[in-house]
């Protein structure tokens, strides 16, 4: 299944739609809430995460070293609060090329006008800047995939809870976007989980995911659920998950209690995230809740194919997969943002696919293009936020 353009006749026009299923009427009711500049600006929720998953040497390109990917939800909150041009107390980790996707998010927050809350679960190092909390701090990273035994059932019922809280008191259309270093490889273990097939579907961080290691870790991880039973989501984000997966998935059961909408800003997790919250809920009451809740995410991953035998791009077989598998109708979009003609080298990394995804960048330029930026402007918005950025330096020694 190729994916291809949006025409105006897909009600939100710009992007590129990932998914070859009819819209829904339920779901044309919620467009006019993206893509109208006369209804109000969305909100931005973006959560900071941790698992042990990340300590896994060379799991993961959001920070070269395990100590880096310590801080690197850190340094990207931080480039996404302050923009390019502070200096951080927690400097950007280095990558093997490319810059953090936060600084796309930054550009179109100006763009928009959006006013990003950030929230933090389970970081090895408080954040110093204002952030919600939903948990007790001492609560600390999920354990790594491999344990079977991520997190206690307590600490998934009640980030659920509080998930489903928040999702039942939005007022408003809200962008959800996470920074979880380790996190694909929680979104393979969960999709796994739910039945699957996506061991050559879900990306990561790096030019070169490794692939053999994260399969090897989330089959450590599953062996040790008991599948003479069903397994229930709260059962698997348990033994394989991490907490913005709990937290986001009780957020999208709280979204069926109200009456606004969700973009998931990302791609396999946010997938994975869906993916929990359908298995969750009534069979008759899946097609409502897809009907409020959006994917969207960058060209560079919704052109990514992990696998030769692949036919269309891996993210756009895993949609596929989770459409079929819960029969129900997915909106997923991809961004048009592309940085070919970018003054920058570590911009034109996009392209040959350093860096895909983080931070809700794809979301985020994908709402920039509904609500009438184009894809130019964006392009030299975020060449003018290089030159800021590169002017103090990408790197620097870890904060005290």
């Amino acid at each position: 299944m190729d994916w291809s353009p949006s025409t105006r006749s897909d009600f939100l026009s710009g992007g590129s739609r990932l998914t070859e299923s009819p819209e829904s009427d339920g779901a044309k009711n919620f467009a006019d809430l993206w893509c109208d500049p006369t209804q109000p600006t969305p909100d931005l929720l973006v959560v900071l995460a941790s698992t042990r998953t990340a300590e896994q040497q060379g799991i993961s390109a959001a920070g070269c070293t395990p100590a880096a990917r310590r801080t690197t939800a850190l340094a990207d909150a931080e480039l996404l609060l302050n923009g390019p041009s502070v200096p951080p107390l927690w400097p950007l980790p280095p990558l093997p090329a490319g810059v953090s996707p936060a600084l796309i998010s930054w550009v179109v927050c100006q763009q928009l006008g959006l006013d990003p809350q950030v929230a933090a679960l389970g970081l090895t190092v408080p954040p110093h800047f204002p952030h919600l909390r939903f948990e007790d701090p001492c609560c600390g990273p999920g354990e790594c995939v491999s344990s079977g035994a991520a997190m206690s059932s307590r600490r998934v019922l009640q980030l659920l809870e509080r998930g489903r809280r928040l999702g039942q008191r939005l007022r408003r259309p809200l962008v959800l976007a996470e920074c979880v270093p380790g996190g694909t490889t929680t979104a393979l273990a969960v999709l796994t989980g739910l039945g699957l097939p996506v061991q050559t579907l879900v990306s990561g961080s790096a030019l070169h995911p490794p692939m053999e290691l994260k399969q090897r870790l989330v089959s450590e991880g599953l062996s040790h659920l008991a599948w003479d039973r069903p397994i229930d989501a709260v059962s698997l984000l348990a033994a394989v998950g991490d907490p913005f997966q709990a937290l986001a998935t009780g957020l999208l059961l709280g979204v069926l209690d109200s009456d606004q909408t969700v973009l998931l800003a990302g791609g396999s997790q946010m997938a994975a995230v869906l993916g929990l919250a359908l298995d969750a809920v009534p069979s008759d009451r899946r097609q409502q809740l897809c009907d409020r809740v959006l994917i969207g995410t960058t060209a560079w991953l919704a052109a990514e194919r992990l696998h030769a035998t692949t036919p269309s791009s891996s993210l756009v077989e895993l949609l596929s997969n989770l459409e079929q598998h819960y029969a129900v109708s997915l909106q997923a979009h991809a961004a048009g943002l592309r940085f070919s003609s970018s003054r920058h080298a570590r911009l034109r990394d996009f392209e040959l696919g350093h860096v895909k995804e983080g931070v809700g960048a794809g979301g985020l330029a994908l709402l920039a293009q509904w609500r009438g930026v184009s894809l130019s402007h964006l392009v030299q918005a975020c060449d003018r936020a290089a030159d800021q950025l590169l002017s103090r330096g990408l790197e620097g020694s870890v904060a005290p």
